[in-house]
């Protein structure tokens, strides 16, 4: 997983995957999921972000056990 801020565009952009989006659908407005052409997600765009979550926060990672 990658993650991506442009801070001038305020936008953030999470790689899920290295396969290529074919197209997007918008989830909530200014959320987009990148798919493929088999339905596949490959990426989150979220526009605004500054206005939608602390942007300092996609710098700290936090893994979670995993529940059985």
């Amino acid at each position: 997983m990658k993650i991506r801020y442009d801070k001038q565009a305020d936008v953030t952009y999470i790689q899920l995957s290295s396969k290529k989006p074919d197209g997007g659908v918008e989830i909530s407005e200014g959320v987009v999921l990148h798919t493929t052409k088999k339905n596949e997600i490959v990426g989150i765009e979220i526009l605004n972000s500054s206005k939608r979550f602390p942007v300092k926060n996609l710098y700290k990672v936090e893994l979670l056990p995993v529940s059985a």
